[in-house]
């Protein structure tokens, strides 16, 4: 059976620099998403929506590597676009108006076809609240610039500003929704220990 670790084989996008920024192409992908609003640390949506993506991720891992490509491949991280309509006045201060897209990258092997059969299944067994807001859709992200960030979420502050800056100086311009790449478990690793990229899209 063949094995792929897709943060390995996509190393310049899910491996971040810890020391400075870097500017990446983020190429075509599929991801399961689902959209909400509302504070991350207090929302029930926000909880439901992460339960339901990582249900349906390893419904199709498990039918991947039982179906005809028999390939064998490690879940994805969880991602997080987040925004608010006026983004002069996005705030860490107040979360209840985050918009938010949470999000796994699904390998090319996952087809729609295949997501609506495990939707299915997902339905049948576990049926969590939020699976039927959960879409498969391809993403085109495009240049953007990009950071490791080391420690708890509440600290992103001045790695999202360096980034910024770094946009700035180098003469572009910021576009798109602010991203984050989960590559920690909150379950498991320490706060000052997790890590986060931060992602710019620019133009």
């Amino acid at each position: 059976m063949k094995k792929i670790d897709f943060k390995k084989e996509l190393k310049h996008l899910y491996n971040a620099s810890m020391k400075e920024v870097v500017i990446v192409d983020v190429s075509k992908m599929n991801f399961l998403m689902i959209d909400g609003i509302g504070d991350p640390n207090t929302s029930q949506d926000f909880k439901n929506a992460v339960e339901a993506l990582y249900n349906l991720s390893y419904a199709l891992k498990f039918m991947v590597k039982k179906g005809k490509e028999a390939v064998d491949y490690g879940v994805m991280p969880l991602e997080g676009l987040w925004w608010i309509d006026d983004m002069t006045k996005f705030s860490v201060e107040n979360k209840d108006v985050w918009k938010w897209t949470v999000m796994i990258m699904q390998p090319e092997y996952v087809t729609k076809d295949l997501f609506d059969e495990a939707f299915e299944e997902v339905k049948e067994k576990k049926n969590p609240p939020a699976l039927s807001k959960v879409r498969f859709e391809n993403f085109h992200e495009g240049l953007s610039a990009q950071i490791m960030h080391i420690g708890p979420y509440s600290t992103e502050g001045p790695t999202i500003e360096g980034i910024h800056n770094f946009v700035k100086e180098k003469g572009y311009s910021l576009t798109g929704k602010h991203h984050e790449i989960y590559l920690s478990d909150p379950r498991k690793a320490a706060p000052e220990k997790w890590k986060t990229i931060i992602r710019q899209p620019i133009k």
